[in-house]
């Protein structure tokens, strides 16, 4: 069975539990950390959830939030549905199968 995971990037949180309000308060805590972040890439840090992270960053991060990895990113799997057919568990239809239109019908009069 396919499994679907997802994550969620808990970092605005966490910085909020240790009374770090804004992510410009985390540019020299970095630096001190020997990673040299701009003021903008840390605000992009904390909002969302970035697409990329290097081990270096979180690491610096769970040291001055004294917090584990597992702190910032909550996992989450769950099964994933499998589409079922009238024929069984055959594929679904294809997308362009799905993209037909019914044809309108030309109504004639009794004759």
């Amino acid at each position: 069975m396919k499994r679907k995971v997802g994550y969620t990037w808990r970092l605005r949180e966490v910085m909020g539990q240790h009374h770090v309000f804004t992510a410009t308060e985390l540019v020299p805590l970095l630096r001190e950390r020997g990673i040299d972040l701009s003021a903008s890439q840390a605000h992009r840090l904390a909002p969302g959830t970035p697409e990329r992270l290097s081990l270096q960053v979180l690491s610096a991060l769970c040291d001055i939030l004294s917090c584990t990895p597992a702190d910032l990113v909550a996992t989450t799997a769950e099964n994933a549905g499998v589409r079922k057919t009238s024929t069984g568990d055959l594929p679904a239809l294809s997308a362009n199968v799905a993209k037909l239109l019914p044809r309108a019908a030309d109504i004639l009069p009794d004759a």
